[in-house]
């Protein structure tokens, strides 16, 4: 068992409640192992990042911790440094995105980590361990709703794609597999200075939505084969009515609101789908099989171009805070290699 200590960053209140988010409180400090939440795997953690679920965790905006004290987290990548279950051994190269870590299992805002072998994955060929967190959730997300989008019939043929919040982590990386794979796609943002950066991710076209029209009636004249969307509330339901026959949207977040208004006309009169990407709960087979389709046939060609900034513990907080207020651009990485 690894004796020595390593830094760590708690959340914990006064009296363990993770529903009084006002009383949360941020630590960076040392930890030892027996601190952590149980599991079979102990693994040197190398990167993590900071996704939006992250920032609400560690800023006290959403109702992400399970319990508390906790360490906040939803990736990591790293490698194995004791293991009691046969699949791996010390040396592994390994990382994990989702799967309850930084929920209810201690996560990867530490140096070392103890977790159930049954939520970790080997990092496929064609990828590296900072590489993992640059794509991190928010790639598996994206991935993950192409994947649902296809699997519902879209191809590069059938028309432009539509990705909303184009400035985040999940929209720019849903850019770039498009992009990869062979689409047009349309960029949304309400950040004109990030046009030439979204051009850069792969976008075919960047809309920007300063003083934007949301009026919107049962049905549109049609713009896109399919979308993702990042933000939900107005502007789903903006997109909704104007796409093609049998087309589809994914749904994968709620940066704008949580609340839909629409009609039942585009799924009745249009075949549109209307399909949701719960990534945290995706099962293991299709997991693996999504990281070896990012690994290979999706991988960006611009990966680091993604990333605005590389961080340490320390400044996860400050991250944080500047994600929820959407400034920020692209991936924070966290970098944990001492």
């Amino acid at each position: 068992m690894i004796s020595e200590e390593f830094f760590a960053l708690w959340a914990q209140n006064k009296v363990s409640d993770p529903n009084l988010f006002k009383e949360n409180q941020i630590e960076l400090r040392k930890t030892k192992i027996s601190e952590l939440t149980s599991g079979d795997v102990i693994l040197r953690a190398e990167y993590s990042g900071i996704n939006y679920k992250d920032a609400l965790a560690v800023t006290g905006k959403g109702k992400i911790l399970r319990k508390l004290p906790l360490i906040p987290g939803i990736d990591v990548s790293g490698v194995v440094l004791e293991s009691q279950n046969p699949r791996f051994k010390k040396g592994d190269p390994v990382f994990i995105n989702g799967c309850q870590l930084g929920e209810l299992l201690c996560g990867g805002f530490s140096e070392v980590l103890r977790v159930p072998a049954e939520i970790v994955l080997k990092i496929p060929d064609g990828l590296e361990s900072r590489e993992a967190m640059i794509l991190g959730t928010a790639g598996f997300t994206a991935a993950l709703a192409i994947h649902q989008l296809e699997k519902n019939g879209l191809r590069p043929e059938k028309g432009d794609v539509l990705v909303t919040g184009a400035s985040g982590g999940v929209g720019s990386l849903a850019l770039s597999f498009l992009n990869q794979l062979g689409y047009e796609t349309e960029a949304w943002t309400r950040r004109k200075e990030h046009e030439e950066w979204l051009f850069a991710c792969g976008a075919s076209r960047v809309t920007s939505l300063i003083e934007k029209d949301w009026n919107t009636r049962s049905l549109e004249s049609v713009v896109w084969a399919g979308a993702i969307d990042n933000v939900g509330g107005k502007t789903l339901s903006f997109i909704l009515p104007r796409i093609d026959l049998w087309g589809s949207v994914a749904s994968i977040g709620l940066a704008q609101s949580d609340k839909l208004d629409t009609t039942v006309f585009p799924f009745i009169l249009r075949g549109v789908n209307l399909l949701g990407v719960s990534s945290n709960n995706c099962p293991f087979t299709l997991r693996e099989k999504i990281w070896q389709d990012i690994a290979s046939k999706m991988k960006p060609k611009n990966l680091d171009h993604i990333v605005s900034e590389e961080v340490t513990l320390k400044d996860v907080v400050r991250m944080s805070e500047k994600i929820i207020e959407g400034n920020h651009l692209g991936r924070i990485l966290v970098c944990l290699k001492k």
